[in-house]
Parts: structure tokens; C-alpha cells; sequence
């Protein structure tokens, strides 16, 4: 192996890794209003990430990482270009939501190198967590367990059925994990939103559940078939892993987030705290929840001030009726958050899920 061959793979993850931090900071301060300024603010990480992509080929055994390398930087490049291109007048802000899909598919393809890369292992920490050398040296010890990892719980990776699954390289049988259900927005599918998640899961030690409607989005109003199969993933995920009966979350993002209050709140529900971000809301899901079930009830509510969506009064009026109904409320208003998610926000639910 020439130093020629370590120098390029270091130039090459090192720009990755750049270009998806700034995408992942990107997204997270995304909003219609000001879209050509946050767009300058991110820079152009994406210049060096080009350069790095045109290297010449590697000597073995860096040779074997460099179609996973190649296939995440072409998805963050196809990112940035696309958000140039909704800059270019007419501004046109739903063509930058369209070249974002194309981040969750970049970290999917650089995630089996985490095991294997320093630098991408501390890449899908939280970023508070980066610098912990005993956390890193946890991630790096082959083969990891059994039935741990992302995985795919169905024939179909794309098809609405299949559910997305993140149980952290850590488990150990005889440690009991918190769950987390992490329910994509009104458009979404649980293979992408699940990226919300790693970083934070992995961090922690929790298992992730990222399914996906099975209609063009939750079943909000209407024959509600979600219900039923969130409960039978969760049965599947008990059978499975061992799960702290004491934390299993539900939480959503957008429509995920208003479901995340119509189905939490059943009688029935197995959940045992709900954490809605940037949900719709109305007085009428509180009054229609029993008693027994909102007393006591962990409910974390977070919304920013900025969401244009749905207005942050949405997530007061909720903290009013939760609150005086008997829920254990905590609420999170954030000044800089629009209608959107980052992994920040996954951090602060975590914070308060195993507090």
C-alpha cells in the first residue's frame, strides 16, 4: 500500500465528511424564507469533495472501500447541485427538499464503513460524543453481534411494508434497550428519516424503528391501519431484542408528529412516552384520551418559532391541554427551527427519554 493510496483516502473522507456535515447543518436551518442566504452560509464544501472524487485508483486493500466512498460522495455532490439549481431564479425551494433525498441515501452507503474507517465511525457519533475514545474503540472491535446494525425488516427495502431497523453494534442480550418508533413526515419513508436517528441511537445505546405509512401518509383521520402495525413491529422487536419495558418512545416528525398524538394517546397505546416535533394539534385529542391514560403520560413537545407549516401556538395550546390534563409535560420552543429536523433534535429527546 503506497502513501500515495493513504493520502487520497484520507483527502477523499475527509471532504466527504465535510460535505455532509454541511449538509446535515443545511437541512436542519432550512426554510422558504432567506433560502439563497443559507445556502451561502454552508460554503462550498462540495469544491474540495470534486477534486477528491477524481483521484486516481487505489492500491489494495483501500481498493474494496472505494465503490462505497464513490456512491456516497456522487449522492452528496447530487445534493449540492441540486441546491444551487433551486437558487437559480425563479427560486424554487421545493426542487432543494427533492435534492435533499438524496442525503440519507449518501449515509447508507458510507455506514458499513464505520466499522472499518476512524473517521467515519466518529462521523455517526453525536457530535459531543466525537472525541470519546473509549465510545469510538466500542464501535471498532469485528465482528460486531448478531442482528445488529441498520437492517432492512422486509423483502422490499422500498416497498411501505418494510420497516427500517437500527439495534447499535453495542447490544448486549443481557442489557435491557430503549426503543424509539421514528415516524417520517408527510411525504417521507422510514429508510430516510431513520438517519435522523443513528448518530444519537448509536451514541446511547437505543434501538431505532423507522417504519413507513401505509398510506400516502399516517393514518391522522380515517381507517387507521398504522395502529395495528406499529403494535405488531414492536411485538416483533420484543421477541427479538431485549427492550427496556420502561422507555419505548414514539415519535414523529411533521404528520409523524401529529400521529404520534392521535395513536399514542389510544387507551391500548404500548408506548410509553411520546415526543411529537413540528405536529399539528387540536383540543380535541386531549379530550378524547382517557383519564388513565394522560395521567402521568411523559409527553415531549418541541416546534420552532419559524415553522411555517404549522404555527409554533399549535405546540403552545398542546403544552396547555397536556398539562392540564395531568401529562408530564416537557415543552421545547426553538428560535431557529423551522419546519424541519436534525439530529440536534434527536439529542434532545434522548436527553430527556433516559433522564
Amino acid at each position: 500500500m503506497s502513501p500515495a493510496t493513504v493520502d487520497q483516502v484520507e483527502q477523499l473522507v475527509g471532504a466527504l465528511l465535510r460535505t455532509l456535515d454541511a449538509i446535515g447543518y443545511f437541512t436542519r436551518h432550512l426554510s422558504p424564507l432567506g433560502y439563497t442566504h443559507q445556502l451561502a452560509r454552508v460554503g462550498e464544501p462540495d469544491v474540495d469533495l470534486r477534486i477528491a472524487r477524481q483521484l486516481s485508483e487505489w492500491d489494495d486493500p483501500y481498493s474494496a472501500l472505494r465503490p462505497l466512498l464513490d456512491t456516497a460522495s456522487d449522492h452528496a455532490l447530487g445534493v449540492f447541485d441540486g441546491l444551487r439549481e433551486a437558487a437559480s431564479p425563479p427560486e424554487d425551494v421545493t426542487r432543494a427538499y427533492k435534492a435533499l433525498a438524496g442525503f440519507p441515501r449518501a449515509l447508507e452507503a458510507l455506514y458499513p464503513l464505520a466499522g472499518v474507517l476512524p473517521p467515519v465511525n466518529r462521523f455517526f457519533l453525536e457530535a459531543a460524543r466525537r472525541s470519546d475514545k473509549d465510545l469510538q474503540a466500542r464501535f471498532m472491535q469485528l465482528p460486531p453481534p448478531a442482528n445488529t446494525g441498520l437492517m432492512c425488516l422486509g423483502d422490499d427495502p422500498d416497498s411501505r411494508a418494510a420497516v427500517w431497523a437500527y439495534v447499535p453494534e453495542t447490544y448486549a442480550p443481557d442489557v435491557k434497550h430503549p426503543v424509539i418508533f421514528a415516524l417520517h413526515g408527510g411525504s417521507g419513508r422510514g429508510r430516510s428519516f431513520i438517519w435522523s436517528w443513528v448518530a444519537a441511537a448509536r451514541t446511547r445505546g437505543a434501538i431505532v424503528i423507522a417504519p413507513t405509512s401505509l398510506g400516502q401518509t399516517w393514518a391522522i383521520q380515517g381507517d387507521d391501519r398504522d395502529t395495528p402495525h406499529l403494535a405488531s413491529i414492536l411485538e416483533f422487536v420484543r421477541t427479538n431484542w431485549s427492550v427496556d419495558p420502561s422507555r419505548i418512545l414514539l415519535t414523529g416528525m411533521s404528520d409523524g408528529g401529529t400521529f404520534t398524538y392521535t395513536s399514542g394517546l389510544e387507551a391500548g397505546s404500548p408506548f410509553t412516552h411520546l415526543a411529537p416535533v413540528a405536529a399539528a394539534f387540536h383540543p380535541m385529542l386531549v379530550q378524547m384520551a382517557g383519564e388513565e391514560r394522560l395521567g402521568g403520560l411523559p409527553v415531549h413537545i418541541l416546534h420552532g418559532t419559524k415553522d411555517w407549516m404549522f404555527p409554533v401556538d399549535m405546540a403552545r395550546q398542546a403544552q396547555r391541554h397536556f398539562s392540564g390534563a395531568g401529562a408530564a409535560v416537557t415543552y421545547r420552543e426553538l428560535d431557529d427551527l423551522a419546519h424541519t429536523y436534525g439530529a440536534d433534535l434527536s439529542t434532545m429527546i434522548l436527553d430527556w427519554l433516559l433522564a
